[in-house]
């Protein structure tokens, strides 16, 4: 696989909105309409949301996004194509995400994610998120998993 270029970009581009439907069906599959927290297109351009595109050779592969709360930065978004997965672009994009939180001032970062991904379990355990509880809108959801990374130490 050749290195991934990852940057910011806007999520409004042909190629990305594809992935994002394509996200949203995958996850879909997974889990009823209330146990899903997707950010929509608008909501990935407002400000305070920065979101991040990886690309193999030109081709969008994955994405994510990070955005800014009160107090923290909260991971969204992130997916890797069924065709990228298992080469770490995932861990790529999550490094990268946690680089440009702390690089604003971020001091924690907080994601929610559904407990029938596996490897996006492995990914965030592995990279240091530890299990909390349910944090700013977020409800308690037998399908959710909410978890938590301190950036500043």
């Amino acid at each position: 696989m050749d290195r991934p270029d990852i940057a910011i970009e806007g999520p409004e581009q042909p190629e990305i909105l594809a992935m994002l439907a394509a996200s949203d069906a995958y996850y879909a599959a997974l889990y009823p309409t209330e146990s899903n927290h997707l950010l929509d297109v608008a909501s990935l351009k407002k400000p305070g949301v920065t979101f991040f595109v990886a690309r193999i050779a030109g081709a969008v592969k994955g994405f994510g996004s990070v955005v800014r709360q009160n107090g923290y930065g909260e991971i969204k978004r992130m997916y890797v194509d069924p065709s990228a997965r298992g080469h770490r672009l995932g861990r790529l994009i999550l490094d990268r995400l946690e680089a440009h939180a702390k690089g604003d001032g971020l001091a924690l970062l907080r994601l929610e994610t559904g407990i029938r991904q596996p490897e996006a379990l492995g990914l965030y355990r592995s990279s240091g998120f530890r299990e909390t509880g349910p944090f700013g809108d977020y409800r308690p959801d037998p399908l959710s998993l909410f978890m938590a990374k301190r950036l500043d130490g």
